[in-house]
């Protein structure tokens, strides 16, 4: 199938497209933009300077990609909006190219950004990440691989989700979350890990209970983060899990979400 262009789409002469797009009514794609194969843009969607779109993604009626950031700050400066193959933005999404801080905004790839969502600047979102409807994210957020987002959930800036973690719908994230937990709000605390979320990625029976036994040590056991990372290290010296969730800790800056209720229980069965 050839590139197909509605008649009222406004597609700048200096826009590349890839073969197999399709424009739908009333969509604007800017000059400095490239999408990649087989991408559909629906109608009134709006791609902006600095957007490039890898293969096979699918941006819905009225989303806004690219625009320039939300930030005081930013002076014009030439900066881009990246996203992977196969992502999907649904209706009305708004997301904000870089800043000259990291000159990026990244998407990754199989990623569902469901409606009204929200991605300011130099924000970095890593792959097979759902983000539910009302998701947003303030500038400069990093959110791993394979995260799960509830609905109407805000990030503040500059933190960072790990993979594999399930943030719960209706919460304020104003710590880091370390990788694999799942978080409940009223209060915000992390309950457990993302028991059912690993299951489904594959992850064995022992591999879970490695990781809860871990959380164990990282938020029930009373110790200090330095003497809790220490027993880790010398209790799993050769689980990558582990390991990264050690990796994590020591890059948080801005404090870890924590555990609230000793509530964590070993399987028993698969």
């Amino acid at each position: 199938m050839a590139t197909l262009i509605h008649p009222t789409a406004i597609v700048d002469k200096n826009a590349i497209l890839g073969n197999n797009v399709t424009v739908g009514p009333y969509a604007i794609i800017a000059a400095d933009v490239v999408i990649g194969d087989k991408c559909e843009i629906g109608p009134h969607a709006s791609i902006c300077n600095g957007s490039r779109l890898g293969n096979e993604c699918r941006i819905f009626k009225g989303a806004n990609i690219g625009d320039v950031p939300q930030d005081l700050k930013f002076g014009g400066e030439k900066t881009l909006l990246k996203i992977g193959d196969k992502t999907t933005i649904r209706e009305f999404c708004t997301l904000n190219r870089g800043t000259k801080a990291t000159g990026e905004t990244v998407i990754g790839s199989n990623c569902l950004l469901m409606a009204y969502c929200h991605v300011a600047h130099d924000c970095k979102i890593g792959n097979n990440v759902i983000a539910a409807n009302c998701t947003n994210l303030a500038g400069h957020v990093e959110i791993g691989n394979n995260v799960n987002v509830g609905g109407m959930t805000a990030i503040v800036q500059f933190r960072k989700i790990g993979d594999y973690s399930h943030l719960s719908a209706n919460s304020l994230i104003k710590k880091d979350v370390a990788p694999f937990a799942m978080t409940a709000p009223g209060p915000m605390r992390i309950i457990g890990i993302n028991r059912i979320g690993l299951k489904r990625a594959g992850f064995s029976i022992d591999r879970r209970n490695a990781i809860k036994q871990a959380y164990r040590i990282l938020f029930r056991n009373g110790l200090t983060i330095s003497e809790s990372l220490s027993q880790l290290a010398s209790e799993f010296p050769s689980n990558p899990d582990i390991k990264s969730v050690i990796a994590f800790v020591n890059a948080s800056t801005k404090g870890l979400l924590r555990m609230r209720s000793n509530n964590i229980e070993a399987e028993t069965g698969d």
